[in-house]
């Protein structure tokens, strides 16, 4: 007879969705240090305000689809009649705020890349490796840090949109520069976790 495996234990905010599922557990506090991912996750999660994840995730594949694979150039270049087209778009948040910051944001980014790495220009907001948490439960877990109100000064000022410290604690938190899974979860001790950390208390 077929022996039962029991579903791996995730973090409580991850539903039973397959979509959501597979986000969780092959994306979601990843050391992620590929530029084209981190920029895509940064435009992602400022069209998220408001929302919840699991909508955006439904909709990457048709954003990806209209910006060319989140191309930074595309984007940049894009003009109000591009924005007013895209904006008819249902596969999309056709939110018009949201749509003039993702080309405002990568046209900032792509000033910043002239200067200087955009890579190690984010990741020095953590000290340039992954902050390993151990919370025990989802409710210790912040929505925001010290660390992320910085990048999300720095990000404003170097004239990113739709940047604010909870986004961008978000964005830390998707690309593994803080490693947020609880410790009942089968990603903790995957991604750098220790069994029987004591846990951090907020």
């Amino acid at each position: 007879m077929p022996v039962d495996v029991p579903a791996p234990c995730r973090c409580r905010w991850c539903t039973t969705d397959p979509l959501y599922q597979r986000y969780h557990d092959q994306e979601w506090g990843v050391p992620s240090r590929d530029p084209g991912h981190l920029f895509e996750m940064l435009v992602l999660e400022g069209l998220q305000a408001g929302l919840s994840w699991i909508t955006i995730l439904r909709k990457r594949e048709r954003y990806r689809e209209v910006y060319r694979g989140f191309d930074v150039r595309f984007m940049a270049a894009q003009t109000d009649a591009d924005l007013e087209q895209l904006a008819e778009d249902p596969g999309i948040i056709r939110n018009r705020l949201k749509l003039r910051a993702a080309r405002q944001n990568a046209k900032a980014w792509l000033r910043l890349a002239g200067e200087q790495d955009p890579v190690d220009w984010l990741w020095q907001f953590v000290g340039g490796k992954p902050q390993i948490n151990h919370f025990a439960d989802h409710g210790q877990v912040p929505v925001t840090t010290p660390e992320a109100r910085a990048m999300s000064r720095a990000l404003k000022q170097a004239g990113f949109s739709f940047v604010g410290p909870t986004i961008c604690y978000a964005f830390m938190q998707a690309t593994g520069m803080v490693m947020d899974h609880t410790q009942d979860c089968f990603r903790y001790p995957e991604l750098g976790g220790k069994t029987g950390a004591a846990p951090q208390q907020q």
